[in-house]
């Protein structure tokens, strides 16, 4: 359905009676009283004062896994998975901690998210086994058209006119009114305090900055916040942004429409006109949610929810998850053959991706009905030979695939995932997105706001050149019109339990990368650490190139695919480069272990069993993100 974002201040806090929100209060006043100050490692879980509380939970001994049979939250910042699981020891939902976490990582790590930019959200409730899919991502303003940028392509990813309508903070809201337990202004405390009071900027932010040097320098409201002395921050200084923490109290005392209706709204638009963009009150106004059920993949003994188009993740999970399953045994993913099957899979899936686009304003469904089709997977099956490779015009061929896939790809970059699963077995698989690092390069100075830069993800009719495939129509800019990403938040479950959350960071690599996770723990049986750390292979299928990781992690390990794998793909034809990390994953699995009962009674729900089974948490130690667990 189409959410439209009009509320009143005063909806916010009556969707649970007083009297729920003071019995949640006061038990979760004696669960602290009780347990007093939780600390696992080095990473704080209480309640403490000060902003030393939030900023503790940056560790110098990151963990890059943490169990738990309670509640686990994995981000891409320490400190935001802190304050994830602070909301779930309050006994709040998986959504709240989903939004305090995310709303951290806007403050912490802006350089990949925040409420000027958008996401996509999956929300699985244990209670009705339903998984919704909330669409946040960001829109086209009204005044767009898909020839704007024929004059000046750079303004489609630097500055003010390469702005989308933004998303996060409707979607936020939207999943906290169905199924939140805490209130509203409680999840933005830990976000408004590191923004007010300050946070220590971690080594991935200061690699970030200093590779974005010129894009800080460039631009008054980032120099500001990461130079404030006209010298660029670095790991382990402080930095704050006060003005984005006067945005946050506004909107977490009014809500939303502080935002898209309000005092907020008017300075960003007003600050973003100045600057030469074409946002209007009218956009934000009109921005509209889609909240839908999630798409639904059975494949390999598993099923899998996700987002539907824009979103091109989901379906192209699907199509390769189907094309290993049409070899008829999990043995085809394993070992070198494996792999040379996985970069073939993944040729063949990004020709056909490009025919996909917004269904709002795009005839897609001949795509998506082949892209989840196992006829249609078998059939790419035996097209994949195990002794070569072919060039991209193979892949491409109408002989070979009912679809012509000559278009240009999509090349979005940057974002950052989180996944959380409570004590109810609520789950959260969420990624939120500001396009490039540091958005279109601009923040709103009378709001702190760092404005996204997505309108670089559609395609244009004037990009053409004669070292590229032409752009895809289907992915043409026209107003309200959301465009494709790569971005593949999942949820796995098995027999109706819930086993795994996944999602990641890293542009059109993110695909390759879920599925590789998948493939590592589901299929080939890895535990959850080593299926996140193990080596990784990518492919965009022009430039015909093999990327495989050769790159040394923050925790110190080493991650190299193995010289023996290497040569095999090279005695099949492919060509080979090495690369360093290109897209980060957050895993959480759910290992269920009913206890052996020889009273229970025939029928008797083995569900209740579940809460008490283990919860794994891993971040990706190629950035410097730690998981959290209750």
């Amino acid at each position: 359905m189409d959410s439209r974002l009009l509320w009143e201040a005063n909806d916010l806090p009556t969707k649970h009676n007083k009297q729920k929100m003071i019995l949640c209060f006061l038990l979760s006043f004696l669960l602290l009283t009780t347990v007093g100050l939780a600390v696992r490692g080095n990473i704080s879980f209480g309640i403490v004062s000060g902003v030393e509380k939030y900023n503790e939970g940056l560790p110098t001994n990151q963990r890059d896994i943490v169990e738990s049979k309670v509640g686990v939250v994995a981000a891409d910042d320490a400190r935001c998975s802190a304050i994830g699981v602070s909301m779930l020891r309050q006994g709040g939902h998986a959504v709240d901690a989903a939004v305090a976490t995310a709303l951290c990582l806007g403050v912490v790590f802006s350089a990949s998210s925040g409420i000027g930019g958008g996401a996509f959200m999956l929300v699985r409730s244990s209670s009705t086994s339903q998984t919704e899919a909330f669409n946040m991502r960001e829109t086209a303003p009204l005044a767009a058209s898909q020839n704007m940028y024929q004059n000046n392509p750079k303004d489609k990813t630097l500055g003010a006119l390469s702005m989308g309508v933004p998303g996060e903070l409707a979607g936020l809201h939207a999943a906290w009114l169905k199924h939140g337990r805490l209130p509203w202004k409680s999840l933005f405390q830990p976000a408004i305090e590191l923004a007010k009071n300050g946070f220590v900027v971690s080594p991935t932010l200061g690699d970030f900055l200093a590779k974005d040097a010129n894009k800080i320098m460039n631009d008054p409201g980032l120099k500001n916040i990461y130079a404030p002395n006209g010298i660029l921050l670095k790991d382990g200084d402080m930095c704050s942004n006060v003005e984005l923490s006067r945005s946050l109290e506004v909107v977490a005392e009014q809500g939303p429409q502080a935002f898209y209706n309000g005092t907020i709204g008017e300075k960003l638009v007003k600050d973003v006109k100045e600057a030469g963009g074409i946002l209007t009150m009218e956009d934000l106004r009109n921005y509209k949610l889609k909240i839908t059920d999630a798409m639904t993949v059975n494949v390999m003994g598993y099923t899998i929810y996700g987002m539907p188009p824009p979103s091109s993740g989901t379906l192209a999970l699907s199509l390769v998850l189907n094309i290993f399953d049409s070899y008829g045994s999990s043995d085809a993913a394993k070992g070198n053959f494996g792999l040379h099957r996985l970069v073939e899979a993944l040729k063949h899936m990004f020709a056909v991706r490009m025919n996909l686009g917004d269904p709002d304003f795009e005839s897609i469904s001949e795509t998506v009905t082949e892209m989840l089709s196992p006829s249609f997977a078998k059939y790419i099956q035996h097209k994949i030979l195990d002794n070569t490779t072919f060039p991209p015009e193979y892949y491409m061929n109408r002989v070979f695939i009912t679809m012509l896939g000559r278009w240009s790809q999509l090349r979005d970059h940057g974002t950052s995932h989180l996944c959380i699963v409570d004590a109810d077995r609520n789950a959260v698989s969420l990624t939120t997105t500001v396009n490039y690092h540091f958005g279109a390069g601009f923040i709103s100075t009378s709001t702190g706001i760092l404005i996204n830069n997505e309108m670089d993800d559609f395609s244009t009719p004037t990009d053409i050149s004669p070292d590229k495939l032409p752009p895809a129509p289907t992915n043409f800019i026209k107003p309200n019109k959301r465009p494709l990403s790569s971005m593949t938040p999942i949820i796995v479950t098995k027999d109706d339990q819930l086993v795994g959350v996944i999602g990641g960071s890293g542009g059109m690599n993110i695909i390759p990368a879920v599925i590789q996770v998948f493939l590592n723990h589901f299929i080939l049986g890895m535990k959850p650490l080593d299926a996140v750390l193990s080596p990784r292979i990518y492919h965009k299928l022009i430039p015909n190139v093999v990327r495989y990781e050769n790159l040394t992690a923050h925790d110190g390990e080493h991650i190299e695919l193995s010289k023996e794998s290497r040569l095999f793909l090279e005695e099949r034809g492919h060509e080979l480069n090495e690369s360093r990390a290109l897209a980060i994953t957050q895993l959480v699995v759910q290992t269920i272990k009913p206890p052996f009962n020889m009273n229970r009674k025939i029928g008797e729900d083995i569900n209740s069993h579940t809460r008490h089974s283990t919860l794994t948490a891993v971040c990706d130690p190629r950035k410097d993100g730690s998981p959290a667990a209750v």
